[in-house]
């Protein structure tokens, strides 16, 4: 660990916590970055000089592993990449010696659960998707409905226009409109000091809840800026937040989702100006002013590759960066 800062990233199982693995990198930064990941062989494998298994972030032992890790490694700085390590992160930032990327307790608990989320949003009259409980009179002028787990994970458990939705438990499911129309996600950057540093939006194109396709879009900024200047004011939003909203056929844009947390496609949107994962590394390890972000156009396509780490066997614990693998 001879590298000058040391990085540690969340989930790196995940879309996420590898593009923001990869997005270090890009900033050139002489960097040592340890992932961490509930199993200890995952497709981020090869991109962390280091992986730890953690509990999952609900766990009672995950905090005090977690507390180890950054003493006994001498981490500088925590990106996470999954919604739970976000609020847990956050709820115990004060007990960590080094800074931790997220927003407040308060806000990331809101925004960990959709069903607050609305609550929170409608409390404030900021724009969301209608949304009740399972056994709740579900409005007329619904045409669809989706149902969706109130803490779930990326996409996993949806249900589209579900048989018997009031048989699903209120305390795990909440019932939301499902709009027609395109679906939007804007990453949008908030400083220390609670201001909007820039944001951009995608068009999108989603398959089993990750996004497949997208292309830049700057038609909404507008309306959007206004959204998000009145989110950050009703709560303490720091760092990168992503915000999902759909557009209506008369123009309205309503959002449905909010991430306290770096979102999936930041590997795709700082090849198109937007650098989250940059601001963060500036602001919280460089102590710098984040730089600017310049939106160019554009349009993006995920495609399958495969990671190969010849004659490694089934029990091997310790690979990483550095062990011999090819990409294919």
């Amino acid at each position: 660990m001879d590298k000058r800062f040391v990085i540690l990233v969340t989930g790196i199982g995940g879309n996420v916590g590898q593009g923001i693995i990869r997005n270090i990198r890009q900033t050139g930064i002489d960097a040592f970055v340890i992932g961490t990941n509930v199993v200890g062989f995952s497709p981020g494998n090869h991109l962390a000089d280091e992986v730890i298994v953690t509990p999952f972030a609900f766990d009672d032992n995950y905090i005090p592993m977690m507390l180890n890790i950054v003493d006994e490694k001498k981490v500088q700085l925590i990106l996470t990449a999954t919604d739970y390590e976000t609020y847990y992160l956050a709820a115990n930032k004060e007990r960590f010696t080094c800074p931790i990327a997220v927003s407040g307790k308060e806000i990331s608990e809101i925004y960990l659960d959709k069903y607050l989320t609305y609550l929170h949003h409608n409390k404030h009259q900021l724009p969301f998707a209608d949304t009740v409980l399972p056994g709740e009179v579900v409005p007329n002028h619904w045409k669809r409905v989706i149902g969706k787990p109130r803490k779930g994970r990326g996409s996993r458990g949806i249900l589209m226009d579900p048989e018997n939705p009031e048989k699903l438990s209120p305390e795990e499911y909440m019932l939301q409109e499902y709009i027609e129309g395109p679906e939007i996600t804007t990453a949008f950057y908030v400083t220390k000091e609670g201001l909007l540093h820039g944001h951009i939006t995608l068009y999108r194109e989603l398959e089993n809840g990750a996004t497949i396709s997208c292309e830049v879009t700057k038609e909404y900024d507008i309306a959007l800026e206004n959204i998000m200047t009145r989110m950050i004011s009703k709560g303490e939003l720091r760092g990168s937040v992503n915000l999902q909203s759909r557009v209506r056929s008369n123009g309205d844009i309503v959002p449905f989702e909010v991430n306290c947390r770096i979102s999936g496609t930041n590997s795709i949107r700082s090849q198109f100006g937007f650098c989250d994962v940059q601001y963060l590394i500036e602001e919280y390890l460089l102590k710098q002013k984040p730089s600017a972000p310049k939106i160019i156009e554009g349009k993006a396509v995920r495609i399958l590759m495969d990671v190969v780490y010849p004659k490694c066997k089934k029990d091997d614990e310790s690979i990483n960066a550095s062990t011999p693998h090819l990409i294919f």
